[in-house]
């Protein structure tokens, strides 16, 4: 993502809430007894979207969004698969801590032909907007150089189910897409951040950006709803405001209550609010299908909040970046450039790259999703149970 300036799992275990428990018990209790030692899964697999905070490897050093073009390198990926995976962090994402409390693998990306997709697939691409990359062409907006959108991975998606699924709609193929969503998690990524950046500077208001991102984006929701999606989650927009590069290029004196910068979290904040909206109206348009709404927002702020309590000690400098100074961040000398160096100790800071942010900060994200009643909207054990209850 760039910045808007102006349960047992393969690898590890989530800490999971005791409702959450005892619906994967429930799901332990109900399995046949000749399949009682094989990992229980609510879910057969997950389709994720969205950008950079979601992308598994659809994009590489070579392909990345600009200003960020050194995910293939160390030190991206050292610390927990000891390697870079394309993954903008030093570590786990979100939808990784996802995969792995589901008891699933970890989501393959789509671009990659030899993953084994059984279980689902990425199609979240790092630098990709809300809306088409063609409005940005046009109104000369030459900081996005992705060009994918959402609409792109709306329509790998379509092909990837009805050449290998026979999924087309719930009209015309209703048994083949039931087969496909009865047993699937849909987790739409935040999307929309790249939208603003992109436009900074432009002539092309904010309201403008907004409108066209909210629309794309229910656009690329209700096309899912209507195919037969049962299970939907998606996130908002984080505080962008907070991360680093927002705070190294904005005026000192364009501050919120949190020390983060107040113009861009207002507008995060307004893209939410529309977005909440939009939601509410697919609830009751789509009855059969839960819909959760993602606060990344107010997750992340609820983190800088208690940082003491989640082990982190740098709200908003870098660990892997150029320069020390306030916020150890320099443009020209990105993450896993030779002139780069990054901390020892990631797990104490929120901000990986600049733009990114650590693994310790996406699990405790994760965590505050997953497990906890406030931030997932309904609780995420409410989305279970609406599947244990479905079968």
């Amino acid at each position: 993502m760039a910045i808007p300036f102006k349960i047992s799992a393969p690898h590890t275990t989530l800490t999971i809430t005791t409702t959450t428990t005892i619906l994967l018990l429930c799901l332990v209790c109900a399995a046949d007894q000749s399949t009682i030692h094989r990992p229980i899964r609510p879910f057969r697999s997950v389709y994720a979207f969205g950008d950079s905070y979601t992308d598994t490897g659809n994009t590489r050093s070579d392909s990345g969004p600009s200003g960020f073009m050194f995910v293939s390198n160390l030190p991206y990926g050292r610390t927990f698969f000891r390697r870079p995976t394309n993954r903008y962090s030093d570590g786990r994402l979100v939808i990784d801590f996802v995969a792995q409390t589901l008891s699933l693998r970890f989501l393959p990306p789509y671009l990659d032909p030899k993953a084994d997709k059984s279980s689902g697939v990425n199609f979240a691409v790092a630098g990709s907007t809300a809306i088409v990359h063609s409005f940005f062409s046009k109104n000369n907006m030459s900081l996005n150089i992705t060009p994918q959108s959402i609409r792109t991975e709306l329509d790998w998606f379509d092909k990837l189910l009805l050449e290998g699924k026979g999924c087309r709609d719930s009209v015309t193929t209703p048994e083949e897409c039931a087969r496909v969503f009865n047993d699937a998690l849909i987790w739409a990524g935040e999307i929309g951040a790249n939208d603003y950046a992109y436009s900074f500077g432009s002539s092309v208001p904010t309201k403008t950006i907004q409108e066209l991102a909210i629309n794309s984006v229910t656009s690329f929701l209700e096309a899912l709803l209507k195919k037969g999606a049962k299970y939907v989650v998606v996130q908002g927009l984080p505080p962008t405001g907070c991360l680093t590069l927002s705070m190294y290029l904005a005026p000192s004196d364009d501050r919120d209550s949190f020390g983060c910068v107040g113009s861009v979290n207002n507008q995060s904040y307004a893209h939410n609010v529309a977005l909440k909206a939009k939601l509410r109206l697919f609830r009751k348009q789509f009855p059969k299908s839960t819909i959760v709404y993602a606060d990344y927002y107010n997750a992340y702020l609820d983190v800088i909040r208690n940082a003491e309590k989640y082990g982190i000690k740098n709200l908003y400098g870098v660990c892997c970046g150029y320069g020390n100074g306030t916020y150890n961040f320099d443009y020209f000398h990105a993450c896993g450039s030779p002139s780069s160096t990054s901390c020892g100790n990631p797990n104490e800071y929120v901000n990986w790259d600049g733009v990114h942010l650590t693994e310790a900060m996406y699990k405790a994200v994760a965590d505050l999703f997953l497990n906890g009643t406030t931030y997932m909207q309904p609780p995420f054990s409410y989305l279970l149970s609406k599947k244990l209850k479905s079968g």
